[in-house]
């Protein structure tokens, strides 16, 4: 399992765009996202086949331009207390300790940024954060850039 619950997602847009004019897009050429290549690659490919689905074309002539990044922390795992003790005659004895529950969690802030190139202007902004277990696999890696990438375009376009 990769988490426990869905990515949360907040969005910004000037509402005075009109959205209908961007049918295009294409990546920023050189992205600095804070994770590693196969999960540029995870989010991209992601953030590509929703687009494609709902009837955008990748382009080098595009009418917006995607850039994303990441902001990580690692989340200790919780634990459980335990602990004994005893007193009695003015005496009193005890120790306690924990025991790690689950294991270290990643929490992701990711935020996607869609940009007119033609103004040079943020058009719309997406950001998400959620957790995945460090040990996660490549497949559940991937099923995490997927959620999150659904979870942040559930509002692109924006309805007016």
């Amino acid at each position: 399992m990769v988490v426990g619950c869905g990515p949360a997602a907040k969005f910004d847009y000037d509402p005075a765009t009109d959205f209908s004019q961007y049918k295009t897009y294409k990546w920023f050429p050189t992205l600095e996202t804070g994770v590693n290549e196969f999960d540029n690659r995870r989010m991209m490919r992601s953030v590509d086949s929703i687009l494609q689905s709902r009837g955008f074309v990748e382009s080098e002539t595009a009418d917006f331009m995607i850039n994303f990044y990441t902001v990580e922390e690692i989340v200790p795992p919780n634990t459980v207390g335990i602990g004994i003790g005893s007193g009695g005659s003015g005496i009193a004895v005890g120790g306690s300790g924990s025991i790690p529950v689950g294991g270290n969690k990643i929490l992701q802030t990711l935020t996607l940024d869609f940009v007119d190139p033609a103004k040079d202007e943020l058009i719309w902004q997406g950001v998400a954060v959620r957790k995945y277990f460090t040990t996660a696999t490549p497949e559940q890696k991937k099923e995490h850039y997927l959620k999150v990438a659904l979870k942040l375009l559930q509002s692109y376009p924006p309805n007016k």
